[in-house]
């Protein structure tokens, strides 16, 4: 009996022994695990932190270059900045002073140009030749004869006319055939008192044979149908003809067919 009762308490001191081991190797097994996941833990936290650092120490240096880059220049970050954003707005500005000029420029040639076609299109313009009318109403006694021969009472020959004859009688208004500007009033020694008027495109007007030119002056501007002398008498190369005006017409002082121009 006694041998059994030391048996089983042995048996008790043993497994409580084992129990005690057990529970011990547990708790070291647990202690050394949570050790290590926090180890680990702080490696981890340590690299981040060497990485953050190395960063901030780069980011230093960066700053520091710009500081001392600045400072040899004897100017801060921020007035280097400033400079930079300055030169950008200075260069815009530039530019577009620059498309002004080009657009101010091209607006001033472009009226000159308008202003030298206006002038052009002015000188290319081509002036009417004046309309000549009668300048006092009657039959035609003697008609232009520039190119053939007509006989003259006067002179008994035949002779060139340049001119027609319009019979009239003496003191019978003459008008001026077209307007124009007295260009001379002279006694011609064969066709007598003489009127004559200076047209545009180069023409001219001759009266001749007048008895009195005492309306107008020379250099004087004349309206058409305007009052510049009377039918008279006084043409030596026609004298024996009935009273009547020489009328002539010149263009480039070239005689012409006073009849063509006529209305």
């Amino acid at each position: 009996m006694r041998r059994e009762r030391r048996f089983n308490k042995n048996n008790m001191d043993i497994k409580r022994i084992l129990y005690t081991a057990g529970g011990i190797l547990s708790i070291s097994t647990i202690t050394f695990i949570a050790m290590f996941l926090l180890n680990s833990s702080n490696i981890e936290n340590e690299s981040k932190i060497a990485k953050f650092n190395t960063s901030l120490i780069e980011d230093s240096n960066v700053n520091s270059t710009i500081e001392e880059t600045s400072s040899q220049m004897g100017k801060t970050v921020n007035e280097v900045k400033n400079e930079t954003a300055n030169e950008i707005v200075n260069e815009l500005s530039n530019e577009d002073d620059t498309k002004y000029a080009i657009n101010t420029s091209n607006v001033e040639e472009k009226k000159l140009s308008e202003e030298n076609a206006k002038k052009t299109e002015k000188k290319e313009e081509k002036v009417k030749d004046p309309e000549f009318k009668k300048p006092v109403e009657g039959e035609i006694l003697r008609k232009y004869a520039k190119d053939n021969l007509v006989y003259s009472t006067t002179l008994d020959e035949w002779i060139t006319h340049t001119g027609i004859d319009i019979v009239a009688p003496k003191t019978t208004v003459v008008k001026a055939s077209a307007e124009g500007t007295i260009k001379s009033i002279k006694n011609d020694p064969r066709y007598g008192l003489t009127v004559v008027i200076e047209h545009v495109n180069g023409f001219l007007s001759v009266y001749s044979n007048l008895l009195t030119a005492e309306f107008v002056e020379e250099g004087e501007k004349v309206e058409q149908g305007q009052t510049i002398g009377t039918v008279g008498n006084t043409a030596t190369f026609e004298i024996a003809d009935e009273a009547h005006l020489h009328f002539e017409i010149l263009k480039n002082n070239e005689y012409v067919d006073p009849e063509l121009y006529l209305k």
